[in-house]
């Protein structure tokens, strides 16, 4: 068995590596997918965040205005309001994800478990700051035997995310008169993606403190190679697990 946390900033081609990873055999969790199931009408941590961020983040339709609730967090000048939404969601991503896991190693001892998630370090990073020492989520080493950080220059990272939130805009040409690229829709995504990577530990901070690093500066043939060449690894540790019950 091997628990291993996928990570990297905004627009950094994770998600692209869990497809290829859960291809090659890899089981695949997302921690987006599950904090949006958490935050769901009828959940414990959706009655916590409507408690704390109140009856303006409900929608019509009774779930959370998701879009509104990233403004409250994001947009208005206080950095608390990120560090308390993440405080009611992540302890109840990672239960989740310790759960998923059990699962996963029950039936396949020899399993390679992926946690996709874009926030490891900064989960660690936050809970630290609210003085924990002693807890998962202060310590990222007791739940994940190895940490596999995806890297790419920031302007490819925003121009991806720019293109994911516009994508009928794709291919076109920014700040060129006429086209809709240069559009206020584009540039606010590209703002938004500069706020949020701001948010985000700096990927060399990252680099350091990985077991394995993927490079995704744009060509998906030499990404591909990379994450074959680490699955191969993953496999490998995996069963030197089994065999000796221990990765040292």
């Amino acid at each position: 068995m091997l628990r291993v946390g996928l990570t990297g900033g905004l627009g950094s081609g994770k998600s692209t590596v869990a497809e290829i990873l859960r291809a090659l055999g890899a089981e695949v969790i997302e921690a987006d997918e599950l904090g949006r199931a958490l935050m769901e009408p009828g959940q414990p941590v959706y009655a916590e965040i409507v408690r704390v961020f109140g009856p303006e983040v409900v929608g019509p339709d009774g779930r959370l205005n998701r879009k509104r609730l990233a403004e409250m967090v994001f947009r208005n000048g206080r950095s608390n309001r990120l560090e308390e939404l993440n405080a009611i969601v992540h302890p109840a991503v990672i239960a989740a994800q310790r759960r998923w896991m059990d699962h996963i190693f029950a039936g396949n001892p020899s399993a390679v478990a992926v946690v996709e998630s874009a926030l490891i370090f900064e989960v660690e990073r936050d809970a630290r700051a609210r003085g924990e020492s002693e807890t998962v989520l202060a310590d990222w080493r007791r739940r994940l035997d190895r940490i596999v950080v995806v890297t790419a220059p920031d302007k490819v990272k925003i121009a991806r995310y720019a293109a994911r939130v516009n994508p009928t805009e794709v291919g076109r040409n920014p700040g060129v008169p006429g086209d809709r690229s240069s559009s206020l829709g584009w540039k606010a995504a590209e703002a938004d993606a500069r706020l949020r990577l701001a948010r985000q530990i700096p990927d060399a901070a990252k680099v350091a403190r990985a077991d394995y690093i993927l490079e995704n500066a744009g060509d998906k043939a030499a990404l591909r190679l990379q994450v074959e060449e680490l699955w191969q690894r993953l496999q490998a540790e995996s069963n030197k697990f089994l065999a000796d019950g221990s990765l040292e």
